[in-house]
């Protein structure tokens, strides 16, 4: 059961972070020490990034009041290549909005990101990963880990939340699914191309403290589930990216329902909080004139408790944009 993968891949920005790991020689402490060498870039246009070779037609919903829009628009925090999403309704929604709101600011130095991740993902007292695991559970774990690439005895001293979202990405990665082509990645190069302001409801710790918060037995769940089903994670995540680009919310939240009644604790933590929290900001937001393009995973805005529901109760008219 693909439970904690779908929840994960929906709602968590986190998960291009999870690159982190691939380093030179594999070592992502050696990412906290040593910054990385400078390297030349040209900002990005939509079309280098988003190659006009499959339509996608995401769905953008909208909240306004008399000097006051707000655009709610679902993303992937990982794709392939050739999805042509950032054109029509959510082009033009980008283009006047003022500025860009996610998750979470994506940091673009790997040191950083390593610096802020290690104090969490270490466990402080010690314990062992392997010691955590029975002896099955670590035969298919260092199993899984060698598939990948990467040698288990490198993440013994990392809790077990850790190695096990690393392990949801880097299958992705040989499957052509690529961090810097999820639309969080580039929507804030359009952003900073164009000027606009990005900023976050979280931040990275924030967010990596949401798994380094859950108990171990979660933990180990969450671990053991990925490895149990690391040839299904690709399948998984085209079902959810064709839902997605097909702008079917609908269809993405009876795709999640499953996930979310295994694992009610998680939904809460990572799901219906943080839309609760969301929600709150965003009112906040419409005492301020302006316009502002909000993207956060899809699935804050699928299904039941989702951010336009918490809206709703808060008093404010979500409107779907046809398009």
């Amino acid at each position: 059961m693909t439970t904690w993968f779908k929840i994960l891949a929906s709602s968590c920005a986190i998960i291009p972070f999870a690159q982190c790991a691939l380093i030179p020689g594999g070592n992502i402490v050696h990412a906290a020490e040593t910054p990385p060498a400078p390297v030349a870039t040209v900002p990005a246009t939509a079309a280098e990034t988003a190659p006009e070779t499959a339509d996608a037609d995401p769905a953008l919903w909208v909240v306004r009041d008399e000097d006051t829009t707000i655009y709610l628009f679902g993303t992937v925090h990982v794709l392939k290549p050739g999805l042509s999403w950032f054109d029509e309704a959510v082009k033009d929604a980008f283009d006047k909005s003022d500025q860009l709101m996610l998750e979470l600011v994506l940091p673009d130095d790997q040191a950083e990101v390593a610096r802020t991740m290690l104090p969490l993902a270490i466990d402080a007292n010690g314990t062992t990963l392997t010691s955590r695991l029975d002896a099955e559970q670590l035969a298919a774990y260092q199993a899984a880990m060698a598939s990948v690439g990467l040698p288990p005895a490198q993440f013994d001293m990392f809790e077990p939340w850790f190695p096990a979202i690393t392990l949801s990405v880097l299958p992705l990665t040989k499957l052509g699914y690529d961090p810097e082509q999820g639309a969080e990645k580039q929507l804030t190069r359009f952003a900073k191309a164009s000027g606009k302001p990005v900023a976050g409801f979280e931040t990275l710790g924030e967010q990596l403290g949401f798994f380094d918060s859950l108990p171990e037995a979660q933990q180990i769940a969450f671990l053991n589930s990925v490895v149990k089903d690391l040839d299904k994670l690709g399948p998984t995540l085209d079902r959810m990216v064709v839902l997605w680009a097909k702008g079917d919310p609908d269809g993405l939240a009876v795709a999640m329902n499953e996930s979310l009644a295994a694992t009610p604790a998680l939904a809460q933590t990572l799901l219906y909080d943080r839309n609760a929290r969301w929600a709150d900001a965003l009112k906040a937001r419409m005492e301020q004139p302006g316009t502002v393009f909000v993207a956060v995973g899809a699935g804050h805005l699928a299904g039941k408790k989702s951010v336009q529901d918490y809206l709703k109760e808060r008093g404010l008219t979500v409107t779907r944009v046809d398009y």
